[in-house]
């Protein structure tokens, strides 16, 4: 009884908040109890009274008991959680190493010890016990989610708690080759096209095409069974291929040389077939991944075919061959069909809207005007997008021409205009370019991009609209000029036909893109100089939009001034704190290769707008195109061009002689090989 009523005893109820409340809780109704029952009756109120003593006794008692218990097995619980964290850290299967400020190993784990059999550990610095593991803690120190990390011939997953200086390592080894395995037997699927096929076999006779035939075929399926590949014949000039992760890495690293076995061997019997490849991956679904495959082929074949184009789905695409220029067709059955196709499209359309790239050059002003002619000779009204800005010497002085044809100048708009005027049935017509970033409207072309018409000479390249209504783009062709002029034999004969101004723009585009009719020039070309010339271009006025300013040819000739010639090519940079104009650079890339010796030229300049301009050319044997892709850019095999932003002119270059270095390299190997 004493120990009851003792000092300690009383605390003890007090100092817990739940004993505290259910004490006073029956302290208030036992004397509530008591007040009542002596109220009523003294006898009463001394039963009541031994009751209560007697029931708070009791009850006081139990919940001591009660917490007392309760605190004997929280405490008993903690033990268990610390011997269970003591016992998870020597047994468990993840790796631990704890660090001092020194980064000196304080304290391993068993698990970890293991990577360390005989070995002193505890007390050196990390670097001393091992050089590749310090490695890994510096390099993903600042890492906040685990890295799969290599070490010791093992992946594991690894993550520094760089507050607490403590090393995780989990070995994730065995899932990593799941992993691994599992990718490298994903389903890859290949369309192969022969390009040329049609326009060979004309004028074979039977023997010799069947012959052709049996070989490509018999070099493609001895070439899929060589890398364990499933090939198919769908058509006389279509295979499809089927293989897995592994044999497409295969495939890469030797650079398909399946392109040239057999363009060598067939161009030895002067019936030189060249392949175009799609091939996709790393989709489950093969209904995307045979339409991510056709679009690959789609796409070498815009870019002028010999090429294979390897791409999963919404990833940058990877390229390889290309090392031909594009052969011209033998036929016009497709001119013939775009101009069928762009006629009941334009009958369709409201009005149209042709434009070209920024700062247009007389390849593609002449395309727009004409587009605008075929449009007219349809009876729908077209509108020229151009810009006044930034405008070439010889474009100013078309511009300046342009105001004696009064029909013309009323339909050349501004941007602004152009998107005012259009409406949801009109048509947009993208000439000489196939981007939106150099196209001059991106506005227009956003609201028009589902009414969208393509025309071009350039390599398609990555940069692509989605939805186009119609795509012509033939590589093979020295201009867009010229294939627009194939499109005028094919359209109605009702109306005006070419006026003297538009063939003399036209012929003026075919004629500065040719070089003057020697490069890049088929018999083609020349059919559309001598239209236009019988539908009135004029000579001496095609030489006055073609002369310079004072200012260009001074300063074409300071750019050749400062060319450096190594290994057959130049490389020219213009001056840091100098702008120059891009069609003066281009003149200058061209000019270098009159020099002996020259293969291939690189002028790198500063343009107004800020970015380093390079303008690439070669004779043919460099694939200039696909150096100016690395660098962001594109263009043809033999004449591409690239613009970038946030790099002093010295650092392009150095970037460009990093490429040229590791080409070079490459060839080195292929001719060990």
């Amino acid at each position: 009884m004493h120990k009851f009523f003792s000092r300690e005893n009383w605390l003890f109820y007090f100092k817990h908040p739940a004993v505290r409340w259910n004490v006073c809780y029956l302290l208030l109704l036992t004397i509530l109890s008591l007040c009542f029952a002596f109220t009523l009756n003294w006898v009463v109120g001394i039963v009541v009274l031994v009751i209560a003593l007697i029931g708070g006794f009791t009850s006081v008692k139990q919940l001591r008991r009660l917490v007392i218990d309760a605190n004997e097995y929280l405490n008993h619980l903690v033990y268990q959680i610390k011997q269970g964290q003591q016992e998870a850290l020597l047994e468990m299967p993840v790796g631990l190493i704890m660090l001092n400020r020194h980064q000196e190993v304080e304290w391993i784990n068993p698990y970890m010890a293991r990577y360390f059999p005989l070995k002193r550990v505890v007390g050196k610095s990390l670097a001393e016990v091992d050089e590749e593991l310090a490695r890994l803690v510096q390099q993903h120190a600042d890492e906040t989610k685990p890295q799969v990390v290599t070490w010791r011939d093992r992946q594991f997953d690894f993550l520094v708690q760089k507050q607490h200086q403590v090393i995780y390592l989990m070995d994730v080894t065995k899932y990593e080759q799941i992993s691994k395995r599992f990718k490298q037997e994903q389903i890859f699927l290949g369309n192969i096209y022969l390009d040329n096929y049609d326009e060979l076999i004309q004028g074979m006779n039977d023997s010799d095409v069947s012959n052709l035939h049996n070989y490509v075929t018999s070099e493609i399926s001895k070439w899929a069974q060589e890398n364990q590949l499933l090939m198919k014949v769908i058509d006389d000039d279509n295979y499809l291929i089927i293989g897995h992760q592994s044999a497409l890495q295969e495939l890469e690293q030797k650079k398909f040389k399946i392109l040239d076995i057999i363009r060598e061997n067939t161009s030895q019997q002067n019936s030189p077939v060249t392949l175009s490849v799609g091939i996709s991956y790393g989709e489950n679904n093969l209904i995307k991944l045979a339409d991510t495959a056709q679009d690959n082929l789609d796409l070498a074949l815009g870019r002028g075919g010999d090429q294979v184009v390897v791409r999963a789905q919404d990833q940058p695409a990877r390229f390889y061959g290309g090392k031909t220029n594009p052969m011209e067709k033998r036929t016009r059955v497709r001119a013939r069909m775009i101009s069928q196709a762009l006629k009941e499209l334009i009958d369709q359309a409201d009005q149209l809207f042709v434009m070209g790239h920024k700062k247009p050059d007389m390849d593609s002003l002449g395309a727009c005007l004409g587009i605008r002619r075929i449009a007219e000779m349809n009876g729908k009204e077209c509108w020229i997008v151009v810009d006044d800005e930034h405008q070439h010497s010889d474009i100013q002085r078309l511009m300046r021409e342009v105001d004696n044809y009064q029909s013309i100048k009323d339909h050349i708009i501004t941007p602004s205009a152009a998107l005012e005027k259009a409406t949801d049935n009109s048509l947009l017509v993208m000439v000489d370019h196939a981007k939106e970033s150099i196209t001059i409207s991106p506005a227009l072309y956003e609201k028009l991009q589902n009414r969208l018409v393509i025309i071009d000479h350039h390599r398609r390249g990555e940069e692509f609209p989605e939805n186009p209504l119609l795509v012509y783009i033939e590589p093979y062709a020295s201009s867009t000029c010229e294939l627009i002029t194939e499109m005028f034999e094919y359209q109605p004969r009702e109306g005006e036909g070419l006026n003297k101004l538009e063939a003399t723009t036209m012929l003026t585009g075919i004629q500065i893109d040719t070089k003057s009719f020697t490069k890049s020039a088929g018999t083609r070309t020349f059919d559309a100089a001598s239209y236009l010339r019988s539908a009135g271009a004029d000579g001496m006025l095609i030489q006055s939009f073609m002369k310079e300013d004072s200012q260009s040819f001074m300063q074409r000739n300071h750019l050749l001034a400062r060319a450096e010639i190594n290994d057959q090519t130049a490389i020219c940079t213009g001056e840091e704190d100098r702008y120059y104009d891009s069609v003066t650079a281009a003149q200058a890339a061209d000019m270098l290769l009159q020099i002996a010796n020259v293969d291939a030229s690189f002028v790198i300049t500063k343009r107004a707008d800020g970015k380093v301009g390079v303008s690439a050319r070669s004779m043919g044997d460099l694939n200039v195109q696909v150096i100016m892709e690395k660098m962001g850019g594109g263009g043809h095999l033999a004449n591409a061009a690239t613009q970038i932003s946030g790099k002093t002119v010295a650092e392009v270059k150095q970037e460009l002689l990093d490429l040229l270095h590791q080409r070079a390299a490459k060839d080195d190997e292929k001719t060990e090989e």
